[in-house]
């Protein structure tokens, strides 16, 4: 027979097959009632009615008891399967009614209320736009979102969605970028500013050149990571269901052993419906979905519960310098010749680090603007930290003191003296060479955030060791690290340093988070136990490494996520202390025929439905 298409079937069709669970506690409810009315009048009458009732209650869960069964899966279901069938084979049909009722309101009620813990995520589905206005032969069209082709112009207004990633060519609008970022302030963004997918307009028009369109924009991948963090399981999450599989059939086992004991196929019917490890198995899982929900919201991507977890057990925080704990944004203080002008030292500099993407490079190329800056060739970039090229017939090397050595290149003590003085100052000043000669000495400083000194003060506040792992020389180095009452920093250290820092941390017993960009400290984010990337919206390199990525340049939220790990981990072990303890004494309640079938089940269900409230308490965790 031909299945109805949907728009054929009846009003009454559609919303039973919408609502097939309330449906069927319903007609539970209804013939349970009935039955007990009847029961005075006619106990054959009575008695069918709650056959029917548990029949029509327990169909679902006799169904899936068996399909796990063929899959060699022992289920709660099976259990309350085998309690019902053996209630109405002793002829107690209220139990048997009573039992699948409760069952299925009880997981009824449960995928409501988790349906909740997952409201967060719905959100942000709920903010990716649905169409795009697009400029194409000089019209204006509307096409679906991810039918915007990369490099074409997408205007937006007052009020709209930004459908892609792209740079504002033309107009200036206030954006509010709460949906990657997590910082609801608007920003006043002008031509030739960044903005991404699911940000919000609240004023102004914009036009924009498309860079990432569909499936690569930043709150596409955002939206897909939350999804599969939701999917993967922590630890904690694993041992729980490892433990659920022996112990369902240690209840069946000791079920069948109370009753050839007891002789009494009542109490080792009990045995079954309350030992479901219901509230224990989700336990786990329904506070990570909450918890990483929370962060979601807020602006902190996690990769998966297994990080969540971890972050509630950091001891020691280590962060970066440059863009971490400082602005990243550095500009050129002072410039010194030690032969020729300080212009052709700012200018050979520059003509070097044109294509760097490096901090100190860039605010190089930023000092010499406006000034005739010629072209390198041969440019080199070096992992200890430098650049090298050659400008017209000179080869030109800019780094640390280090650097120059490695490549025979003597310092002067002159030279040694001026950055000495810079280093003390809290800058970071690098030497440029040409021809294998120190020609002068650039210094940059950068400034530190206005919210680092918080945020460390909150760590350390909460019992965990704050360090700093940076390149720059140790100088500078002790300036911000005294500035910002560190308890530690290392100072001069190349990648595989930071490396080697993070093992140290971990030999001594501490669980190591490291804090950095996402890009120059990738080695050092893969081998601490937690690596964070901050500032990562539109960071492919950032959001890949991470376990656990901050989409806005907050250290702030450092603090949150590591206080919402532990928050996440306290919430689990109450759950689980709290799901063990009733289990226990509803055992004992069995076993001294307190506790009977049908209150077995409620008070089941009730520990089940409280579990989940408890875990409902992170979605509004701040």
């Amino acid at each position: 027979m031909a299945v109805p298409k949907m728009e054929n079937r009846q009003p009454w069709q559609v919303w039973f097959r919408k609502n097939e669970k309330l449906a069927v506690i319903i007609v539970s409810a209804a013939l349970i009632a009935l039955a007990w009315l009847v029961g005075r009048y006619s106990p054959v009458a009575s008695t069918v009615l709650m056959i029917t009732a548990a029949l029509v209650s327990g169909y679902r869960i006799a169904l899936t008891a068996w399909f796990a069964l063929r899959a060699r899966i022992i289920s709660i279901q099976l259990l309350v399967a085998i309690a019902a069938i053996g209630g109405i084979l002793i002829g107690n049909q209220w139990e048997a009614a009573a039992v699948t009722f409760l069952f299925a309101f009880g997981s009824y009620l449960e995928a409501r209320t988790i349906g909740k813990t997952r409201e967060a995520i719905q959100q942000l589905l709920d903010l990716a736009p649905a169409t795009a206005q697009v400029l194409r032969d000089g019209s204006e069209v509307t096409v679906a979102a991810d039918e915007v082709i990369q490099g074409e112009t997408v205007i937006v207004r007052s009020g709209g969605k930004i459908p892609v990633d792209g740079i504002i060519r033309k107009g200036d609008a206030s954006v509010n970028q709460a949906a990657i970022t997590g910082e609801s302030v608007p920003l006043e963004l002008e031509p030739e500013s960044q903005v991404f997918s699911g940000s919000l307009v609240e004023s102004g028009y914009i036009e924009i050149e498309a860079q990432r369109v569909g499936e690569n924009t930043t709150f596409a991948r955002i939206l897909h990571m939350v999804e599969e963090a939701q999917e993967r399981k922590a630890p904690a999450q694993k041992f729980i269901e490892g433990f659920a599989r022996w112990y369902t059939p240690s209840i069946i086992a000791l079920a069948i052993f109370v009753g050839l004991l007891t002789r009494n196929v009542h109490i080792a019917l009990t045995l079954l419906v309350i030992g479901c490890p219901g509230a224990l198995v989700i336990s786990t899982p329904i506070s990570m979905v909450a918890g990483i929900g929370n962060a979601a919201k807020n602006g902190v991507l996690v990769k998966g519960g297994e990080y969540l977890e971890k972050a509630g057990k950091i001891t020691l925080v280590a962060f970066d310098k440059t863009g971490t704990l400082t602005m990243g944004r550095p500009q050129v203080t002072a410039v010194v010749s030690f032969s020729g002008s300080e212009e052709d030292v700012l200018k050979l500099a520059a003509a070097v680090e044109k294509g760097s993407e490096h901090h100190i490079g860039r605010a190089i190329v930023t000092g010499a603007a406006g000034r005739n800056v010629a072209n390198a060739d041969e440019v080199k970039v070096f992992t200890s930290g430098g650049i090298s090229g050659r400008v017209g017939q000179k080869l030109v090397l800019i780094g640390n003191r280090r650097l120059l050595e490695q490549h025979d290149i003597s310092v002067s003590q002159a030279a040694m003296d001026w950055m000495e003085t810079r280093e003390h100052l809290g800058e970071t000043p690098v030497l440029v060479a040409a021809d294998q000669q120190v020609i002068g000495s650039i210094s940059i400083a950068d400034t530190i955030r206005p919210e680092a000194w918080g945020a460390i003060k909150a760590l350390q506040a909460a019992k965990k060791r704050v360090v700093m792992l940076t390149g720059d020389n140790p100088r500078t180095a002790k300036a911000i690290a005294d500035q910002l009452g560190l308890n530690e920093y290392r100072a001069q250290l190349m990648p595989e340093d930071k490396v080697e820092a993070i093992r140290s941390f971990r030999s001594e017993g501490h669980v190591v988070a490291m804090v950095g960009d996402g890009i120059n400290d990738t080695p050092a984010l893969a081998e601490a136990d937690l690596g964070i990337a901050m500032g990562a919206a539109g960071t492919d390199a950032a959001i890949e490494t991470a376990d656990l990525t901050l989409m806005s340049d907050n250290l702030d939220k450092v603090t949150y996520a590591l206080r919402l790990g532990r928050a996440t981990l306290v919430n689990i072990r109450q759950n689980v202390a709290f799901a063990v303890a009733v289990v226990f004494l509803l055992v004992v309640g069995v076993l001294g025929q307190k506790v009977f079938l049908a209150t077995g089940m409620l008070a089941h269900e009730a520990s089940v439905m409280l579990v989940i409230l408890n875990a409902m308490r992170l979605r509004s965790w701040r």
